[in-house]
């Protein structure tokens, strides 16, 4: 997002708006609305609970590609969208690794994974490894990993600044979650449709050649973080250095 876009949102039909943008070194360009104000997060849950899911990776609790959700899946396939499990229910609709299935169920099974191997249950283990050490005061992820997250602007310039300038993880770490996962595979955008390829990193989406695309026309092919049904959006673009 520009900072003339910023403008633009005077004009948007809703009764609360805000959106900021944002440095790797959590420098605010410029913001527009309440920055304290909560919204719900929608999807924009999910690369919240995949940062906690690569905290867990870190410290030895789980392996990237240890199994883990349906036959012949993994750690790895589950934060990709590429596990095969259906976009809301627990049920397997192609082998993994074969198309990008966008799926809450998956992320589902991914926070019941984490949580069993660090035997603390998920909503706490995401406010202990990535809430609290980013002072994400106003944040929560009670209910579904998937969708349930509840922020705000404020809190989410925290986390845009951390994936441009990662302090919680090692760089290669995020740099990986920001890499294409499983390069070439086709499926759905929510939102926009069929796309081939339909790029995914470990719970980001990246944009490489996806047109139309949430972000418009503008933003790099590294471009890359979550939409919301909510309404809520966390883009970051590399090649342009902001959030």
């Amino acid at each position: 997002m520009s900072l003339k876009s910023l403008a633009l949102i005077e004009n948007w039909p809703v009764p609360t708006a805000a959106a900021a943008v944002v440095r790797a070194d959590g420098a605010v360009l410029g913001s527009h609305g309440p920055l304290d104000h909560r919204f719900a997060l929608a999807s924009v849950t999910k690369p919240l609970a995949a940062y906690a899911a690569l905290v867990a990776y870190e410290e030895g609790a789980i392996e990237l590609d240890e199994p883990a959700g349906p036959p012949g899946s993994t750690v790895r396939h589950l934060l990709a969208h590429t596990s095969g499990l259906a976009f809301d229910e627990h049920r397997v609709t192609a082998p993994p690794g074969e198309r990008r299935l966008y799926s809450n169920a998956g992320f589902e099974v991914l926070g019941d994974h984490v949580a069993k191997a660090t035997e603390i249950p998920f909503a706490e283990y995401v406010r202990q490894a990535v809430l609290e050490p980013l002072g994400m005061t106003s944040t929560e992820v009670e209910g579904s990993p998937a969708k349930d997250g509840v922020s705000t602007v404020g809190d989410l310039v925290r986390f845009a600044a951390e994936v441009q300038a990662p302090r919680l993880l090692d760089p290669r770490t995020v740099a990986e979650a920001m890499s294409v996962q499983y390069p070439g595979t086709k499926g759905v955008l929510p939102g926009y449709g069929h796309q081939n390829p339909n790029d995914w990193g470990l719970g980001f989406e990246i944009r490489g050649v996806k047109s139309p695309h949430w972000t418009g026309s503008s933003s790099s092919a590294r471009t890359f973080g979550h939409f919301g049904q909510a309404g809520t959006f966390l883009w970051v673009d590399p090649v342009v250095g902001v959030g």
